[in-house]
């Protein structure tokens, strides 16, 4: 699976290296190991995780050994077992330590989101219902984090602020009301789609005649979001938030909603138990 087109997979590499590194490398294997000693490597998983980030993990190495030899047996957005070998390095071993921690480091991280998104679309399955990933991500690393979303099977909303129209219950305040806001953003003419959030059934129909193209249902229970549903008639997409859990998420699909959008499978999702296993030539 390709990484996103504009992720700058080189500028990544060399920023993460250098915070790990710093201006005198890896000192400690510079004082033990031989310049021209060798080392192989598996890189393994230790539970059952969904792949992300393998193409990145894979670039750490090549960084710092350009005639480092890597087989890779797993591809982005793979399901495997407890076990299953990723990876396999054979090269320098002092560059091989020293790019150890970023790319294990980063492929756990993004393999947690995915492994976890997975969980949350396993559960919706059958339901009709899209999740969605938000922008609680982790500043610098948004354009990764969205990435393993996707590898773990949710589709992605905004990716910044200026490519999707989302008025909340702020810019509401601030322009008097939710009719006020959707009707001011309609007529700014930005090309892009009106999404407004509501958290009663009483602002419904206000934001629909002020031309909303979509509704966002804040933190409403299975009851509310089955009436929601019931006005809406289809006139509009629908996205259930707030609080979403794996417990929660499948009562809430069932109610009909178009998409779900879940904070938590790229705030809160745990990194996964991945090894790296050496051998000596």
């Amino acid at each position: 699976m390709a990484l996103p087109e504009n992720f700058d997979l080189q500028e990544f590499v060399q920023r993460v290296l250098l915070e790990d590194l710093g201006k005198n490398g890896d000192v400690t294997s510079t004082a033990t190991i031989d310049a021209d000693a060798r080392l192989s490597a598996n890189m393994n998983a230790r539970q059952a995780i969904v792949v992300a980030g393998i193409e990145v993990a894979a670039e750490f190495f090549r960084k710092l050994d350009s005639d480092v030899e890597i087989d890779a047996f797993v591809e982005d957005g793979d399901r495997i077992t407890n076990g299953a070998t990723l990876i396999r390095l054979t090269g320098n071993a002092r560059a091989i330590l020293a790019a150890e921690r970023s790319a294990l480091n980063t492929l756990q991280h993004l393999s947690g989101i995915a492994t976890l998104t997975r969980r949350y679309v396993d559960a919706i399955k059958g339901t009709g219902a899209i999740l969605l990933d938000t922008r609680k991500t982790l500043p610098g690393l948004r354009i990764l984090e969205k990435f393993a979303a996707r590898m773990g099977g949710a589709q992605n909303h905004r990716m910044r602020l200026d490519d999707g129209v989302l008025i909340k219950d702020n810019h509401v305040a601030v322009a008097g009301g939710i009719a006020q806001a959707a009707r001011q953003a309609k007529s700014a003419n930005t090309g892009l789609e009106v999404q407004v959030e509501i958290d009663a059934l009483d602002q419904i129909e206000p934001a629909l005649d002020a031309g909303a193209d979509r509704l966002l249902l804040d933190n409403m229970d299975p009851a509310m979001l089955r009436a929601a549903v019931r006005i809406v008639k289809g006139r509009v997409p629908l996205e259930a938030s707030g609080g979403v859990t794996l417990e929660t998420i499948r009562f809430l699909a069932e109610t009909g909603v178009d998409f779900i959008s879940v904070g938590r499978i790229t705030q809160s999702a745990p990194a996964v138990d991945i090894g790296l296993d050496y051998s000596i030539e």
